[in-house]
């Protein structure tokens, strides 16, 4: 079972992820609402100030953040739900921002730094995916 104290922090990633080019989407902002709804912490008070954008998350903490939730030594079922997670929200405006492309570039750079096997696994899905997305924008 997924703790609470994580599901609140893959919703602080998503929307630290969605202020990554400064400005949230209308459609981001209805994707990271109706998560934050699934979820269950779209009312929640640590959640409210970042998910109504009453504080905009700066750069450095929301990578702040993605160490934290992934840690030392991930799980699949952790690296997986941020990879989905994060695909979703970036596709769901229909484009790629380039702060958006520049995040997925400094994830495969975490890859490159990193000896975790897991954490490989997933930046190699997150290169996949952006490889996809610049391949339909040709």
């Amino acid at each position: 079972m997924i703790s609470n104290s994580s599901v609140k922090n893959l919703v602080k990633i998503l929307i630290g992820a969605a202020w990554i080019d400064g400005v949230i989407q209308p459609e981001e902002r209805q994707y990271l609402r109706q998560i934050a709804q699934e979820k269950g912490v779209a009312h929640d008070p640590d959640i409210k100030p970042w998910l109504y954008e009453l504080v905009q998350v700066k750069p450095d903490e929301f990578y702040k953040w993605v160490h934290e939730y992934l840690g030392d030594r991930p799980s699949n079922e952790e690296c997986e739900s941020l990879l989905q997670a994060i695909s979703g929200l970036i596709y769901s405006d229909g484009e790629v921002a380039t702060e958006e492309a520049k995040l997925l570039n400094k994830l495969m750079r975490i890859q490159n730094d990193s000896n975790q096997p897991i954490a490989n696994t997933v930046l190699r899905q997150v290169q996949k995916l952006y490889r996809r997305w610049v391949d339909v924008q040709n």
